[in-house]
């Protein structure tokens, strides 16, 4: 029984980097309120899932994930457990019809009102919270984070494009950004307890606008490279239509911020642009790649990129293997296209490309990124690269894995260092996705 665990919580956190600084917000939340975080699931009185509904097996996961707190809760009556994030504020009302273990439900601007829907649930109620809040961005929460090398730092929660593939706007709603000197504060805070890496995040970042004096992006991130010179600092994602001159400009002057852009693109054929209403040809795209790389020749890119898009041709996928031999990226999130119900993809457009032809042109894509990714990881052999160790390597506990500044994942040789510290590393192997090498000793 729950008894004496009544106020112990346990997060179980899916999908992106923005659902990750959601559950620090939750942590604080609760922590205020009285509440405990556990080490496990089994030593918790509550249970909290943070869902992703980006993906269509995303609520799959889900299901999947709660058939096993079903069975927990049968054998503790006490439970309570609650579905947070996108999935319940996307698809609503029906999500507690998913499994009869969820309790309550609470939508990304509600975890605010978390403690009262615990209390609530304990009492026999099965409350929802998922009403959109355009003024929420939780100001004044200083989050929970684990670890103190890498911290996430939301600058801006929702977003204005309409994607027509894409749910965001249903589950995060309309952009608004934090202020610029609440995001400074935060960064001043991360620098006193010493972290040595920031990345700041949003749904599309570089569309960044303080609500206060009007600041953009560009001025935001030079400050917080100022306000932390000793940090490396990151940014995404970011959409290519925003990506401006002033923009690069500034990651190229600022020591600092790192050498790597991820620049969704999603199609190379300007047609199914079109379609997914991206807001830019596939030649603006190019040409924002060529002004980045005029600026910063040694640039890092990584891509999002989706097969089997609505009335996508052979020769609209042909031309996205073109733009990926062409462009020639570090990294790729590649998918192939599942209907979300409500978006504007779903209401007015016809997903007409068989499943074997989305998967096989998934796969084509995979194989070219694949070869295009070892091509530009053997170039790295020889070379010593700046590595921040993030963890102990997956495999041995002799070995340290980090990343450089371009965002490649290094493995290499333990031997005095400890995770955090800044190691020069000389390249001696390399696959399609991991760098191997040794400590380069002066």
């Amino acid at each position: 029984m729950t008894t004496g665990r009544s106020k112990i919580f346990y997060i179980h956190t899916f999908g992106c980097q923005m659902n990750l600084a959601d559950s620090a917000i939750i942590t604080a939340l609760l922590q205020q309120a009285g509440y405990t975080p556990a080490e496990s699931e089994e030593s918790a009185g509550i249970i909290l899932l943070n869902t992703c509904a980006v993906r269509e097996n995303a609520v799959d996961r889900i299901e999947h994930y709660l058939q096993r707190l079903q069975g927990m809760k049968k054998r503790d009556k006490g439970l309570i457990i609650g579905l947070a994030g996108c999935i319940p504020q996307y698809q609503r009302e029906e999500t507690l019809t998913l499994s009869p273990a969820i309790d309550f439900l609470a939508g990304p601007d509600s975890y605010r009102t978390l403690p009262a829907l615990i209390e609530q649930a304990r009492g026999g109620a099965k409350p929802t919270s998922l009403e959109f809040n355009t003024a929420e961005t939780y100001e004044g929460i200083d989050p929970v984070r684990q670890g103190v090398i890498s911290a996430i730092v939301p600058v801006m929660r929702g977003c204005n494009n309409r994607c027509a593939y894409c749910v965001v706007p249903f589950t995060r709603g309309r952009e608004r950004s934090h202020p610029f000197r609440s995001v400074i504060s935060e960064v001043q805070k991360l620098v006193t307890a010493g972290y040595s890496e920031m990345t700041l995040i949003g749904q599309n970042v570089n569309s960044y606008h303080d609500p206060e004096k009007g600041m953009n992006f560009a001025a935001l991130l030079d400050a917080v490279s100022r306000e932390a010179p000793r940090a490396r600092v990151r940014f995404t994602t970011s959409h290519p239509k925003d990506i401006s001159e002033e923009l690069v400009r500034t990651i190229a002057d600022r020591p600092n911020i790192c050498n790597h852009i991820h620049l969704p693109v999603q199609s190379g054929s300007t047609a199914v642009l079109r379609r997914m209403n991206r807001g830019h040809t596939i030649q603006e795209y190019r040409e924002k790649i060529a002004l980045i790389r005029s600026i910063i020749p040694d640039i890092a890119l990584s891509t999002d990129i989706i097969a089997g898009f609505c009335g996508e041709r052979d020769e609209d996928h042909q031309a996205s293997l073109e733009l990926l031999s062409c462009v020639r990226f570090d990294s790729a999130y590649m998918f192939f296209y599942s209907t979300r119900p409500g978006t504007l993809a779903a209401r007015t457009l016809v997903d007409d490309v068989a499943e074997e032809a989305k998967k096989r042109r998934l796969q084509e894509i995979i194989d070219l990124q694949n070869s295009i990714s070892a091509e530009l990881f053997q170039q790295s052999i020889g070379s010593v690269v700046e590595v921040l160790a993030e963890s102990e390597s997956k495999r041995s506990a002799e070995q340290l894995m980090g990343r450089t500044a371009g965002n490649r994942a290094v493995v290499f040789d333990r031997e005095r260092y400890q995770p955090g510290d800044l190691v020069q590393v000389l390249i001696t192997s390399a696959t399609s996705a991991t760098l191997t090498g040794r400590p380069e000793h002066c």
